[in-house]
């Protein structure tokens, strides 16, 4: 392997290897996902505290997200507990789970251990190094006061909440750690969904004859998202005002970041419920311009707002321009918008694929990931219903909806979820839905939180057979994570586009190691990383099939071939 670091003048060599073989177009492989949490020791149920009073919370919730707390290399799991508005018994049954994965298939309750406490109600949760100290640390929204763990090592977490000034009290959905001014350090947004108010549990009926059901959102004020800018010294200042982002109000739920125009500055999509969408432009210095209408991802194709939930950010076509999809209500279709450049997205719903397979499904967690390692970004969705008495209001309306598997076939995606295992014959009252390599086995395996329902982990068996690279980032002068940095990855005739994003999906947080398919090809014969702090870095003829650190300026550290 060679890396050259471009823009510091310095060259790390390493060890060469002969050049790859042809591209990445084998024939299909077969991929099935089996739900291995209970024989995993992955224990829980979601309490959503559901109630006769119908309280909002009750349905939205919950999340979870996959982070390597302890630092051995194998991603752990953080589960966010919901509890209950109506009874303070059902309340304090509901706590947040921490589990640890051993490395051998199995993970390890350490909750207690963690010193990691539930308070309030849990909604969903992000996870970055924000005080660049190597360990990373954790952030949990909630219905009410959200709260900051800094990890203390050694398996321990400290509440710093109020000592670092982030303990908002407006109802969270989802947040992203990110490096909006590129300082070093990260930044923290957080996605508010709407203001209660005096009408916190008033009634709302549907159907005829009409039953009480959860309220729509319309029934409640809109309210600002949250952003606060690292100062640096384990506090926060919140900066919402000063950003412009504060103009803004809607109900958000989903959030993603990534450099949509590509000039080297993280821009924040909020994918909003039942009022048009919000994309917030960065422009280097401390301000967001909101630009979603311009760009074509505010409303629909028919110039209405959707029921935005779930997000996520992704170079689908191969074009090396990040895309665009959020996930909605039945009969609407989840969007699909294509990165044309410029700064404008075109809707690609329907053309795609993804709305005609999408209409009868309420949507929530999505994620671009690469099942089959063939290269091209798939598509993974979970489903379920808002009302929980839907089948009252509507004819043959579901609260548990199955969740879907979309499989990239040169940027038209197909349904193949009936033929890829028992995990996606399942109905379930889905919201969170991230992606890892749990077993660090080269393909990338499901988390799946259930409103009220277990939590499943759906293995990913066969995707393996085709050849993989991990990449995991470790900053310098960059945020220590490497969040926010955008990968290059040359194989073949192809260059594939990768960010390293906090945050996406609907309250939860894909693995931050960088995962990339290679189909037949035994190597990247190129891997450009450009690092937040602007540094760009070439990697060359680097070897399938293995985990590879990649240290800002000094290259391929470790190199740790995937566990067969």
């Amino acid at each position: 392997m060679r890396t050259a670091v471009v823009g510091l003048g310095l060259l790390v060599p390493l060890a060469v290897v002969g050049a790859g073989q042809r591209g990445s177009d084998a024939p299909a492989i077969s991929v099935t996902f089996r739900d291995i949490a209970p024989a995993a020791g992955l224990v829980f149920r979601h309490v959503n505290g559901a109630s006769p009073a119908k309280h909002f919370a009750e349905t939205m919730g919950s999340g979870g997200l996959f982070f390597d707390y302890d630092g051995d290399g194998w991603i752990d799991i953080f589960l966010v507990d919901g509890g209950s508005q109506a009874d303070p018994a059902i309340a304090r049954t509901a706590r947040h789970r921490l589990f640890r994965n051993r490395g051998n298939g199995s993970f390890e309750d350490t909750t207690a251990k963690s010193s990691i406490r539930h308070s309030g109600y849990g909604m969903g949760a992000c996870a970055g190094d924000y005080d660049n100290d190597g360990r990373i640390d954790l952030y949990v929204t909630n219905a009410s006061l959200n709260a900051l763990y800094r990890n203390a090592g050694g398996g321990t977490f400290t509440d710093v909440t109020a000592a670092a000034g982030v303990g908002s009290p407006r109802w969270a959905s989802s947040c992203g750690f990110l490096d909006f001014d590129r300082d070093g350090d990260l930044d923290l947004f957080v996605t508010n969904y709407v203001t209660m108010g005096k009408n916190a549990n008033r009634v709302c009926r549907g159907g005829t004859p009409a039953v009480r059901v959860y309220c729509h959102p319309l029934n409640f004020e809109g309210t600002q998202n949250t952003l606060y800018r690292n100062n640096g010294n384990g506090t926060f200042t919140d900066v919402v005002a000063q950003s412009g982002i504060a103009t803004f109000r809607g109900n958000g739920l989903g959030v993603a970041v990534a450099d949509y125009d590509d000039d080297g500055l993280v821009d924040v999509f909020v994918a909003n419920d039942a009022v048009p969408n919000f994309l917030f432009h960065n422009d280097g210095k401390g301000r967001f311009t909101e630009t979603a209408l311009g760009a074509g991802v505010a409303v629909a194709t028919d110039g209405q707002a959707r029921a935005g939930m779930g997000t996520m950010f992704g170079d689908y076509d191969g074009d090396g321009r990040v895309d665009l999809v959020v996930t909605n209500h039945e009969t609407e279709m989840h969007s699909l918008f294509r990165n044309v450049g410029g700064g404008l997205f075109a809707d690609a719903t329907v053309p795609s694929g993804v709305g005609p397979a999408t209409v009868p499904y309420v949507g929530f967690g999505v994620v671009f990931f690469d099942y089959d390692n063939d290269s091209d970004l798939d598509l993974a969705e979970v489903n379920g219903h808002v009302i929980d008495n839907v089948a009252q209001v509507r004819n043959g309306g579901r609260y548990a909806q199955k969740r879907l598997l979309l499989q990239n076939t040169g940027g038209r995606f197909r349904d193949v979820s009936a033929q890829s295992g028992p995990a996606f014959a399942v109905e379930s009252v889905g919201r969170t839905l991230v992606s890892g390599d749990i077993d660090n086995d080269g393909d990338l395996d499901l988390l799946v939180t259930n409103n009220g329902g277990r939590v499943e982990l759906l293995r990913n068996d066969g995707g393996n057979r085709a050849n993989g690279i991990l990449i995991r980032l470790a900053g310098e002068k960059s945020n220590r994570d490497g969040i926010g940095a955008r990968l290059r990855i040359t194989t073949g005739t192809r260059t594939l586009v990768r960010d390293v994003a906090s945050g996406g999906s609907y309250q939860g947080q894909n693995d931050l190691r960088v995962h990339v398919g290679l189909g037949d090809r035994t190597r990247a014969e190129r891997i450009e990383v450009r690092w937040p702090s602007g540094l760009v870095e070439q990697l060359t003829d680097v070897p399938a099939n293995q985990i590879i650190t990649v240290r800002e300026g000094k290259g391929i550290v470790a190199a740790v071939p995937f566990a067969r």
